[in-house]
């Protein structure tokens, strides 16, 4: 995580105690990015990412995170109860794997199960793991969920670059922004590294509905 990206839109959000986000005069992210760097759509709206909560929302919470990381885990309940208590709140889960091999495996396979529809059974199941997590631990979690495994297998071999593509645009923009471990979180249009609670993410929220406001 020693990569620097430079872009002129980016201003940082900062934490104040738990999850109080300032609000700033200019968001992080700027509708186009024609040096290549962070654009809105390429953070908030990749196609190849299905989105939970309500895809209609007004605000995107957009996660970066790791299927073997206790502070994600403790984190999505959290995240999940605010937006469907909010019913406005879009989410998006960004994998970014960086506890090792079967953190990888586990992305990879959670992202192959959107091809069967079971992108979100495949989330909680392994987000709620309380054990270690192998490669037969995760693919124990998934058939509990649902999941077919054996055509999750086929279908993560099937589209083995798009979803290595995929994790490789994640640890870019994790990077870019300058996080410097999971969970870290993009609200509306602000940087929002480390840890939020329930109020957290509300008073995130609620600075983010103000920022459009204001545009």
């Amino acid at each position: 995580m020693n990569r620097h990206f430079t872009f002129a839109t980016v201003v940082f959000a900062t934490i104040l105690g738990i999850g109080a986000v300032i609000p700033l005069s200019q968001p992080v992210l700027g509708q186009e990015a024609p040096d290549g760097g962070l654009s809105r759509d390429s953070v908030l709206r990749d196609p190849d990412i299905p989105a939970l909560g309500n895809p209609n929302g007004d605000v995107t919470i957009v996660e970066y995170f790791d299927y073997q990381c206790p502070y994600c885990k403790k984190v999505d309940p959290e995240i999940m109860r605010v937006a469907q208590e909010d019913g406005r709140v879009r989410i998006v889960f960004k994998d970014w794997p960086i506890f090792g091999a079967a953190s990888i495996y586990a992305a990879k396979m959670a992202l192959a199960s959107k091809y069967q529809n079971k992108y979100p059974e495949a989330h909680k199941a392994l987000i709620s793991a309380k054990s270690k997590l192998t490669e037969t631990v995760v693919r124990d979690l998934l058939e509990k969920a649902g999941v077919d495994v054996a055509r999750t297998t086929a279908d993560l071999q099937a589209n083995q670059n798009a979803i290595d593509s995929l994790l490789a645009r994640n640890n870019a923009q994790a990077e870019a922004f300058g996080f410097q471990g999971t969970p870290a979180f993009i609200v509306g249009t602000f940087r929002v590294p480390g840890v939020l609670d329930a109020a957290g993410f509300k008073q995130a929220i609620s600075d983010a509905r103000k920022a459009a406001a204001k545009r």
